[in-house]
């Protein structure tokens, strides 16, 4: 994997930082996996890599329309595929959720280092309430869940939100996120973005610090990469 050099250190912490959920803290995709390919199967199809590389990071009713559209049935409804999806993937996500490498450490550190901390997920509430059995209920000062917003990723409302539900400029936060998707929704919000791809690549982009894992972050790191920017950036998008 590519990525960038390594920034200058600066002593600086970011004013929080936010963390997507599904591929970054926990290895949750897999189980994404397990439920969709049920789902195509019960419509009598397969669901093909490509459609399923393009569904990560993406909203549920995104995610339904490319299932779709990929077994050819454009015509069935959203909701009821999208509820279907919902109630499988609470049971496996109750059977237990795996960390990501390094995820755990690094929470723990920011939270040690009393940085507060936010969870930006495309996720439904009722899914991230079962995640938070794994993640810490404490874990996080703020919630942002796929279904509380109106607009998801890659739309920058997700992490614009949870930068005002803090109380913090965006721009001088740090958003860790694995997907094309995820990334491009912290980029357009204005934070600087560690990007720890999973299942999808995310191209090389000078904004973007890549790592091939989360155990090769600390907090110098997430210091330095604000880089630049004024400590009394203004709240919302560039």
């Amino acid at each position: 994997m590519r990525t960038r050099r390594r920034p200058t250190l600066s002593a600086q912490h970011p004013a929080a930082v936010l963390f997507d959920m599904d591929g970054t803290l926990v290895d949750s995709e897999k189980l994404w996996d397990i439920a969709l390919h049920e789902l195509a199967a019960t419509y009598g199809g397969v669901l093909s890599a490509t459609t399923r590389q393009a569904m990560i990071g993406t909203s549920m009713v995104a995610s339904m329309q490319l299932l779709h559209e990929d077994l050819g049935q454009p015509e069935r409804d959203l909701q009821a595929s999208a509820a279907w999806i919902n109630a499988r993937i609470l049971e496996l996500f109750r059977d237990g959720l795996q960390w990501r490498p390094g995820a755990l450490t690094l929470l723990r550190a920011v939270r040690a280092a009393r940085i507060p901390t936010a969870l930006v997920t495309s996720s439904a509430r009722a899914l991230v309430e079962v995640a938070l059995d794994t993640l810490g209920r404490n874990s996080f000062d703020a919630v942002v869940c796929g279904d509380e917003v109106d607009a998801a990723k890659p739309h920058p409302m997700p992490y614009l939100t949870a930068a005002r539900l803090l109380g913090v400029p965006i721009g001088r936060c740090v958003a860790i996120e694995d997907s094309p998707t995820g990334v491009a929704s912290a980029l357009a919000a204005g934070a600087a973005v560690l990007a720890v791809p999973a299942e999808v690549p995310v191209e090389p982009c000078a904004d973007v610090h890549q790592l091939a894992s989360l155990a090769a972050a600390d907090l110098e790191l997430l210091a330095a990469l604000l880089g630049d920017r004024l400590p009394d950036a203004a709240f919302g998008a560039r």
